[in-house]
């Protein structure tokens, strides 16, 4: 699920689960909102930091900077809230990590994701 070079770890992309562990399917602009697409976008971040935490040999403290996110929203062509939606996860590294947590991203909408998932993340991390 990642790959490390130097100090940085690359984590493949994490794709929206259901607390239930299912894949959260949908589009956003068809039926899934903004919030909807926040709301996984955060728990795609929490997954994020489960495999962040193996790769830094389960010490998150090792974190020096989450350097960027890409992000890739199923979305129909007229939605345009990406950005917000992908705020989802930027935020909660905001607050777990504080300065360490600010990054750089992308937000992309796509026509689709694996397994009909509504949204996906990558990340890029320099540890310690």
């Amino acid at each position: 699920m990642y790959v490390q070079t130097g100090n940085l770890v690359f984590i493949s992309g994490h794709i929206a689960k259901n607390a239930d562990g299912s894949v959260n399917v949908g589009q956003l602009g068809k039926d899934k909102t903004t919030l909807d697409g926040q709301a996984a976008a955060r728990a795609i971040a929490i997954d994020l930091m489960g495999t962040l935490q193996d790769a830094c040999g389960g010490d998150l403290n090792r974190v020096k900077r989450i350097v960027k996110l890409m992000s890739l929203v199923n979305s129909t062509p007229d939605f345009t809230e990406q950005h917000l939606v992908t705020n989802g996860a930027s935020e909660l590294f905001g607050e777990v990590f504080g300065d360490a947590g600010k990054h750089a991203r992308s937000a992309f909408g796509v026509a689709q994701i694996p397994r009909g998932a509504c949204v996906e993340i990558e990340a890029i991390v320099e540890i310690a």
